[in-house]
This record gives C-alpha cells, sequence and structure tokens, in this order.
C-alpha cells in the first residue's frame, strides 16, 4: 500500500470568532455562578467541545421546562425564535445569550424589515437551529427554500415587499444558485445589502476550493450536525476530490488514505484545533512525513461578550 506522503492543511480553518465567544461565554458563567449551567441546545455542533463542556458543569436541553426556576441559561451560537425568548423570560431565567451576532445581524434585518410590511424567503436547511431561530423572529411571513425547485413552489401573499435572507453557513455557490432562482421569479425582491454567509463560512470554503486543487482526498474535521463542516466535504466532492468527514481521529479510515500521497485537511467552524492535531498524528502513523500550511486569510475577528460576563 502506498502511504500518504504529505498533510496539506487550509488556511483558515476551526474555530470561528462566534463560536469561541459562545464556548467562553459557557465557560465564564460556571466560574461565575458555578455548576450548573443550563444550555439550550448544543452550544456549538461539536460533539468534542459539548462532552468539554458537559464536564465541566454544562447541562444541554432542548426544551425549557427541562431547566429549574432561577437557573443561569445561555442560549447556543445559532439563536432561538422570540417564542423562545418569551418563555425564558415568562420563566425567570438569568439568560446569557450566545448567539453569533452575524446570525443576530439577520434576526435584527428581519424584524426591521418585517416593520416595513416586508415578507421574506429564507433560504436554508429545514430543521436546522438557527433557521428555526430566524423563522421565529416572526409569527409568520418567512417562507423556506432549501432548494431551486422550491422556488418555484414558495407562495408569499405579495411579491412587493419581499427580502431573501439566508442562513449564515450554506455553501455560497448553492446560495447564489438558489438566490439567482428567486431574482428570476421575483424580479423586485430585495437582497442583504451584505450576504448572511459569514465571513468564516465563505472563507473555509474557499480555502477548501484551493486545497481540492493540491491533494488527492480531503479529511474534514467536524460533527455530522455541523452544516458548515458538511459543507466543506461537499464541496471537495463536488470539485472531484473525494472527501471524507471525521468527528475524532478514530473515525479516520486507512483504506481513503490508501494511494493519494497528499491528504488535505480543514476544519468546520465549530470544531478545536487539538481535534486536528489529533488526526494530524493519525495520519502520520499512516505514513505521512510533510505537513505545510497553505497561506491563507488570517481572521481577526473578534466579538464583545456580553454584559455581565467580561472580566
Amino acid at each position: 500500500m502506498d502511504a500518504p506522503q504529505e498533510i496539506l492543511l487550509a488556511e483558515p480553518r476551526g474555530f470561528c470568532a462566534g463560536v469561541d465567544r459562545a464556548i467562553e461565554i459557557v465557560e465564564r458563567a460556571l466560574a461565575r455562578f458555578g455548576a450548573p449551567i443550563y444550555v439550550r441546545h448544543e452550544i456549538v455542533h461539536n460533539t468534542f467541545v459539548v462532552n468539554d463542556l458537559k464536564s465541566k458543569g454544562a447541562i444541554f436541553i432542548e426544551e425549557l421546562d427541562e431547566v429549574p426556576p432561577g437557573a443561569t441559561l445561555v442560549f447556543s451560537a445559532h439563536g432561538v425564535s422570540k417564542a423562545v425568548q418569551a418563555e425564558a423570560a415568562a420563566r425567570g431565567f438569568h439568560v446569557f445569550d450566545a448567539t453569533c451576532p452575524l446570525v443576530n445581524k439577520v434576526h435584527m434585518e428581519v424584524a426591521k424589515l418585517a416593520k416595513e410590511g416586508y415578507e421574506f424567503i429564507m433560504i436554508g436547511h429545514k430543521g436546522h437551529p438557527e433557521v428555526e431561530g430566524t423563522m421565529g423572529q416572526l409569527e409568520s411571513g418567512i417562507h423556506l427554500v432549501e432548494d431551486v425547485a422550491d422556488v418555484a413552489r414558495v407562495q408569499p401573499a405579495q411579491s412587493e415587499r419581499l427580502a431573501v435572507v439566508t442562513q449564515t453557513t450554506l455553501s455560497v455557490d448553492d446560495a447564489a444558485e438558489i438566490m439567482a432562482a428567486v431574482k428570476a421569479r421575483f424580479p423586485a425582491v430585495r437582497q442583504p445589502k451584505q450576504q448572511d454567509i459569514c465571513y468564516a463560512t465563505q472563507n473555509r470554503q474557499d480555502a477548501v476550493k484551493l486545497l481540492a486543487r493540491k491533494v488527492d482526498v480531503v479529511i474534514v474535521v467536524g460533527s455530522p450536525t455541523s452544516s458548515n463542516s458538511n459543507r466543506l466535504a461537499e464541496l471537495a466532492r463536488k470539485l472531484g476530490v473525494p472527501a471524507y468527514m471525521v468527528d475524532n481521529p478514530s473515525e479516520l479510515k486507512a483504506e481513503w488514505l490508501e494511494a493519494k500521497s497528499r491528504v488535505g485537511l480543514t476544519a468546520g467552524a465549530s470544531a478545536p484545533e487539538v481535534l486536528v492535531q489529533q488526526v494530524i498524528d493519525r495520519i502520520k502513523a499512516l505514513g505521512a512525513v510533510a505537513v505545510r500550511r497553505m497561506d491563507g486569510i488570517v481572521e481577526t475577528v473578534k466579538f464583545p461578550l456580553p454584559k455581565g460576563l467580561k472580566q
């Protein structure tokens, strides 16, 4: 069997500013208020991160009736609906909102345009917590499309005031294709001033486009529930390179790397660098000798913490 010779690391990869902030909010809440801290939904979609926080005293729940009165509750990075916010307030929880500021920006845009009488088409994945949170900013008038075929079927009440919003972790190319279909059907549709897909999703996809040209196989470190991680693997495959997602190094199969001399490695925005290093060690154990970093964008985005958790 020909062993892999070289590992090429995508740049950037791994944690984004929104994920960094969300994890820090839970850790600081634990330090300040002590365990347990309740978190609605996985804080970020990564098994390693969630298990690490569980070991420190975080309890992950889906329904607010699982949280005792007076407890401290953190909303996940994906954001929540108005109904969840109202229920948390009514139950008197001490709430810290770890919603990514870039998701919040979409929520604020929806609220602002809804006041002006707009209906919305949302491009996103049904059932994803971010989509549920954004669609849950309004009682009605927000219509989900998952692909181009959905665009032909969507039935807004009117099309004079129609705006598009998207999930922040979509495939940039897929979203552009769906957006084009929306514009073709509703020429007057209002688009976001800056696209809703976040800088980190865009940067990681751009890095995979560069990476795929130079490697024989792509490994993505990320959990199965992570939308942006799944998009990275899909993108590599679209570019004609076999790609596999691993939640941890034990999932890496030696046969994936057979006769593949150069292995590309990246990580979704919710996957920690410690897992990337463990996957590197595993690929080295299978024969790789060199590790090279690609040149890429250096991300300097940093989001402030909520009041009450700053140093």
